[in-house]
């Protein structure tokens, strides 16, 4: 398979549409406050909550190398750290979300990617391809591979250049709250990055 694809900015882009992504049978096993939150065309929403971080040796090292590129990698071990999660449309189809943990600022937008599934990509052009489905009326992202893309370039990074596949999990506890978990595993390493911790919707507060 090669690494190096030509993406063509040209094309517009398809509305990020998890629905269509997931089928409808999936879709309504999920619920309605998780459909709400990822609706094609929702409004901008902030979550508030705290997360606890964990990461390892190496997860550091490559948050840090990363960092240049804008990476999203928090290289911390810390608990109960107050984050806040600004979700927007990007104006052309892409769903931002931009995470404040304590005094660290990550970036990252979402898009229909054009093999199927989501591409998520920093601004400094570090990207993931995610699978997504649902797990036991739990949304989940898993990464296929990690890419660098800039313009019409898109290159695939190797497997031992990466932190490990990438598992983040949305999963409603009712009352206006959810558990947001994510996880990298290196095949080799084991666990490089683990964040979960729980948000309120001030939705379903109002």
């Amino acid at each position: 398979m090669n690494t190096l694809t030509c993406l063509h900015p040209n094309t517009p882009e398809a509305p990020l549409d998890l629905a269509a992504m997931l089928g409808p049978q999936a879709w309504s096993r999920l619920p309605a406050a998780v459909q709400r939150r990822f609706a094609p065309g929702h409004a901008a929403q902030t979550y508030a909550g705290r997360m606890d971080l964990r990461c390892s040796r190496l997860g550091r090292v490559l948050a840090w190398l990363a960092w240049p590129l804008r990476g999203p990698l928090v290289p911390h071990c810390r608990r109960d750290v107050p984050v806040d999660v600004r979700v927007y449309p990007d104006g052309t189809g892409g769903v931002v979300w931009s995470r404040r943990l304590g005094r660290h600022t990550v970036c990252s937008a979402k898009r229909a990617h054009p093999e199927g599934g989501v591409l998520e990509r920093t601004s400094g052009g570090l990207a993931m391809a995610l699978d997504v489905f649902e797990d036991l009326g739990a949304l989940v992202f898993q990464s296929r591979h990690y890419a660098w893309s800039w313009g019409a370039v898109y290159l695939r990074l190797p497997q031992w250049l990466s932190p490990g596949r990438c598992r983040v999990e949305h999963r409603d506890l009712g009352a206006g709250r959810f558990r947001f978990t994510l996880t990298m595993t290196h095949p080799r390493w084991g666990v490089t990055f683990e964040q979960t911790g729980v948000f309120d919707d001030p939705v379903e507060e109002s």
